[in-house]
C-alpha cells in the first residue's frame, strides 16, 4: 500500500522559501514519475512540478524558476524547494504518482498547509 506523507509547509512572508517533503512507503520513488500539487479551496487542483525516473523534471510556467523538485533516493523522499514565495502560492501542496501509474493514490490525504503573506 503507498503511503505518502507531506511535511514542511507553514506560514511566509513574501520573498521567503520553504522546502516540502514527500516521505513514501510502498513505491520506488526512484523508478516513479512523481509530482507536487496544489489546491486553492474552491479551485481545481493544479500539477505544480513533476520529477520521472530518470530525473527529468518539469514545471508549471508559475512556479519556473522558483521552485526546485527532487528526489532523495536513500530517504525515498521527494521535496520541493520553494523560493521567493509569492501570495499566490498559498495552497494545500500534495505529492502524488504521476496520473496513469499503479502506484497514484486516490485518496490525497490532507498534504502541507503553505500560507505567504504580503
Amino acid at each position: 500500500q503507498v503511503q505518502l506523507v507531506e511535511s514542511g509547509g507553514g506560514w511566509v512572508q513574501a520573498g521567503g522559501s520553504l522546502r516540502l517533503s514527500c516521505a513514501a512507503s510502498g513505491i520506488i520513488l526512484r523508478s516513479n514519475t512523481m509530482g507536487w500539487y496544489r489546491q486553492v479551496p474552491g479551485k481545481q487542483r493544479e500539477l505544480v512540478a513533476t520529477i520521472s525516473s530518470g530525473g527529468i523534471t518539469d514545471y508549471a510556467d508559475s512556479v519556473k524558476g522558483r521552485f526546485t523538485i527532487s528526489t532523495d533516493n536513500v530517504k525515498n523522499t521527494v521535496y520541493l524547494q520553494m523560493n521567493s514565495l509569492k501570495p499566490e502560492d498559498t495552497a494545500v501542496y500534495y505529492c502524488n504518482a504521476d496520473k496513469g501509474s499503479y502506484y497514484r493514490r486516490d485518496d490525497w490525504g490532507q498534504g502541507t498547509q503553505v500560507t505567504v503573506s504580503s
